[in-house]
């Protein structure tokens, strides 16, 4: 009997088994290990059609609906990896930054001091042309006053804040040169601790706990994520090009999207 046919299914079963969606998808164990995602090399991810996250289960893919709003680049594109958020998280911390408990312990005298910094800071924070991405250099500076944990979101942020947008960017490793909405978040996220594994969109819609947070909001729907850390968004839809800031001047559209935030912040 000819066993091609029957060799070529099972190839095609073993495939499927083994795709996921980069940005959009089910949920997938969110106590998996880093380790478990293999490392692709960077130029792959700037391929149209390229690799997607590669994991145990199989998940169906959504594509992100904000994908034309993001820049996607070309690939031609070329950009140098991005450090390891541990290292993003640890190297641009504010100097002298207070310890979670301490900032606890001042919060209530702080209240009044903070809310009219931050309102200070979204003044001066004006728009470059073409969308509504940060000026300067795109990162958003650290206030000291906000907790340890949170510099560290808006340093991992900061590390690849005017990165390419590549639609499956930062899922097979958080080391990459280009990142979708979902790998954007997550790079963020496990710079301080608070993820660590890439998620989808999809998965980020279970992450923390249900509602906005003091410091840091994830919005995110099955196709897209975004987030306020500090009242301020960081998103890739609506940035102002290829190499703006993923940080953004004013708000967007919260409708259709689950809030989720991490216990105690």
């Amino acid at each position: 009997m000819d066993s091609g046919p029957k060799v070529l299914a099972a190839l095609g079963a073993l495939l499927a088994a083994v795709a996921l969606g980069a940005c959009g998808g089910a949920s997938k164990d969110p106590a998996r290990a880093t380790a478990a995602h293999t490392t692709t090399s960077a130029s792959a991810h700037l391929v149209a059609g390229g690799p997607r996250t590669v994991g145990a289960g199989a998940v169906k893919e959504v594509s992100d609906p904000q994908e034309a709003a993001s820049f996607p680049a070309p690939a031609s594109v070329q950009h140098s990896a991005a450090a390891s958020p541990a290292k993003a998280g640890a190297a641009i911390v504010a100097a002298g930054a207070p310890s979670d408990a301490e900032v606890r312990n001042e919060l209530s005298q702080m209240k009044a001091v903070e809310q009219s910094a931050k309102q200070s800071q979204q003044h001066r924070l004006t728009p470059v042309p073409g969308g509504e991405s940060i000026g300067g250099n795109g990162a958003l500076p650290i206030a000291p006053g906000i907790p340890e944990v949170i510099q560290k979101v808006i340093a991992g942020a900061n590390e690849i804040a005017d990165f390419p947008y590549v639609f499956g960017g930062g899922h097979a490793s958080f080391i990459d040169n280009a990142y979708d909405c979902s790998g954007s978040v997550s790079y963020a996220l496990a710079a301080a601790g608070l993820l660590s594994a890439p998620e989808t969109s999809g998965e980020l819609e279970s992450w923390g706990v249900p509602g906005p947070g003091r410091y840091i909001t994830v919005f995110a729907n099955a196709g897209h994520t975004y987030m306020y850390v500090d009242g301020v968004l960081f998103d890739t839809a609506g940035r102002s090009g290829v190499y703006a800031s993923r940080w953004q001047v004013g708000s967007v559209n919260n409708a259709g999207f689950v809030a989720r935030h991490y216990p105690g912040l």
